[in-house]
């Protein structure tokens, strides 16, 4: 059976997860992008890699399927790798708004159960003051994040994680709401309520062709419901850390995206851009709008 046919089995088969998809991908096309962020970009080969050397090392911290984990940071590609690297191994992630007050984000921590945090330098100095002791594990994506260096975390290059079966019934998110209403409360999605959304791919079109821009964050479910397709399709995933009118076109034009998913005030923002009509933008095939109405 070739790898492509693998795909097509596994994704058309019984409740799975889009980890098993993206190590087929990497066996296909190995040295295609994956995913692209502000700083970097990692080919299939070595997003695979990673999320396997992540997933080790979470093993090795005592992380069991249905454990959980939290990330509070901006989007990037060790983000990513992180919350596949867990659901390889049958735990949940918390992926948390950066944006909660620091009080807000600890309680959603003890709220989940999470053992381990990831954290960037945008929210972790704010933040470990304030988690509850004793707390998770802090491990930081970049120069000026608190805890342990990811790099310095991180499993020997080629370690593997002991394969784990999937469980339909096991949480694969926690998604927390906004807390308008009050206190922000836990969203549990199991690994069969995400598994259709990899089977998205068409006719949307999220095959090996297609470029994803995100401009929302990954802890919002507007962004995981156009992430997930775009992983289990092989395609590639360009990663804004924050929405920029300015900066979405020019990385639209610069990586030909064909697809992205963005809410109506973003798509407003963008056709206020005064030369607008000087972006490549052809390179498009599909645009979403959610969250709210956007009339024609």
């Amino acid at each position: 059976m070739t790898v492509d046919a693998e795909v097509r089995a596994y994704a058309t088969g019984p409740v799975g997860s889009v980890d098993r998809l993206i190590a087929l991908h990497a066996r296909a096309v190995p040295d295609q992008p994956a995913i692209i962020d502000a700083e970097a970009r990692i080919t299939w080969a070595d997003f695979d890699a990673r999320i396997d050397r992540i997933a080790a090392s979470l093993q090795r911290d005592g992380v069991c399927p249905r454990g959980c984990i939290a990330i509070a940071a901006l989007s990037r590609i060790d983000y990513v790798a992180v919350f596949i690297a867990t659901i390889r191994i049958g735990a949940a992630v918390a992926p948390l708004a950066p944006s909660s007050t620091p009080d807000q984000l600890a309680a959603m921590i003890v709220d989940s159960g999470a053992s381990h945090l990831f954290v960037d330098a945008s929210v972790g100095a704010a933040l470990v003051p304030a988690l509850a002791s004793p707390g998770p594990r802090v491990i930081g994506f970049d120069a000026g994040a608190p805890g342990t260096p990811i790099d310095d975390w991180l499993a020997s290059l080629g370690a593997k994680p002991t394969p784990v079966a999937v469980d339909p019934a096991a949480p694969f998110n926690i998604i927390y709401s906004s807390g308008t209403t009050g206190t922000p409360k836990g969203i549990v999605q199991s690994f069969a309520m995400r598994w259709p959304h990899n089977h998205l791919t068409d006719p949307p079109g999220h095959g090996r062709d297609a470029v994803m821009l995100l401009s929302t964050p990954l802890y919002s479910n507007t962004t995981l419901v156009a992430l997930f397709p775009t992983l289990a399709g092989g395609g590639t995933v360009v990663l804004m850390p924050k929405f920029d009118a300015r900066g979405f076109l020019e990385l639209s034009a610069a990586h030909r995206v064909t697809h992205a998913m963005l809410v109506p005030v973003q798509y407003r923002r963008l056709l206020a851009v005064p030369d607008f009509d000087a972006f490549d933008l052809t390179a498009y095939r599909m645009k979403f709008a959610t969250s709210a109405p956007f009339a024609a």
